[in-house]
């Protein structure tokens, strides 16, 4: 059964996007997989046999802003994970007025060109956050047709499953959290896309993966920083790029890491105040 320990930390003053980054990445160290930053903190989650109370408290003690915590945690029993989407996160909703998402436990269920089915688990990405939303757009407004697509960071597989059902193909997600990666398994069966191939790694997975026509992105800045240089590499030339994760103040650090890199800015699109860069490669 996969129990976990949702542990919720608010920072006070909030520091901002770096602080709640290092603070995922920290915790990331000692046994935490996935994480919901917002404007006052960080929620994170922990399977409950590898939860260390000493060692995450060690982390919280030598974080390094200036800032006061508030802590709370609770274990939340795996067979509840749908009802707990169901009532607190998850409601069916419709992207573009051509695609609707929902999971399988929704029986009232817009109507849509484009109908995706996705359990989420213990994996983000609905469509309900800004970021993804986004890139769901850019995908429903261009020609997927035979193209093949890589998606960083694909989460519960929502980007990957909506392209192949737009005719991309070869469509190849990959996925760092190794309990998101068999969740987005999962959903790629039940939108019947057994072709999608769901890759468990990081950006080093890539050099087992062919150059694609499309490469999506729906990360964090820091992370797609980091490892920019290697999606680059796996993207074709005349190719295109969706790069999300980051706020619209963050757009042209990330546009010069890419540039620098040898794709070119295309504009961005903007909801909430998070952004979805476009980025060719000449």
């Amino acid at each position: 059964m996969n129990d976990y320990v949702e542990y919720r930390v608010d920072l006070e003053p909030m520091p901002g996007e770096d602080a709640t980054d290092l603070l995922a990445a920290l915790l990331g160290e000692v046994g935490f997989e996935s994480f919901v930053p917002d404007e006052s903190g960080l929620t994170a989650y922990a399977p409950v046999k590898l939860f260390d109370a000493d060692a995450t408290a060690a982390v919280l003690e030598d974080f390094p802003f200036d800032v006061r915590m508030t802590v709370a945690h609770k274990v939340i029993e795996g067979q509840d994970w749908n009802s707990e989407w169901e009532k607190n996160y998850f409601q069916p909703i419709v992207v573009g007025d051509k695609c609707v998402v929902h999971s399988s436990f929704h029986t009232d269920i817009p109507k849509a060109e484009y109908d995706i089915v996705i359990d989420p688990k213990m994996a983000f990405g609905t469509g309900h956050h800004a970021t993804t939303s986004l890139m769901l757009d850019r995908l429903l407004g261009m020609d997927l047709q035979g193209k093949g697509l890589i998606d960083m960071g694909t989460g519960t597989g929502i980007l990957a499953i909506l392209a192949a059902m737009r005719g991309a193909a070869p469509v190849t997600g990959i996925e760092i959290d190794p309990f998101a990666q068999v969740n987005a398994v999962e959903n790629v069966a039940l939108n019947g896309h057994p072709e999608i191939t769901m890759i468990a790694g990081d950006a080093s997975a890539l050099e087992s993966v062919g150059a694609a026509d499309v490469f999506l992105a729906n990360i964090n800045r820091n992370v797609i920083l980091a490892d920019i240089s290697a999606y680059v590499a796996r993207l074709k030339r005349g190719g295109v790029m969706f790069l999300s994760g980051f706020y619209t103040e963050d757009v042209p650090m990330v546009a010069e890491a890419a540039e620098a890199c040898g794709l070119q800015a295309a504009g961005f699109t903007s909801r909430d105040n998070w952004a979805c860069l476009k980025l060719v490669k000449p």
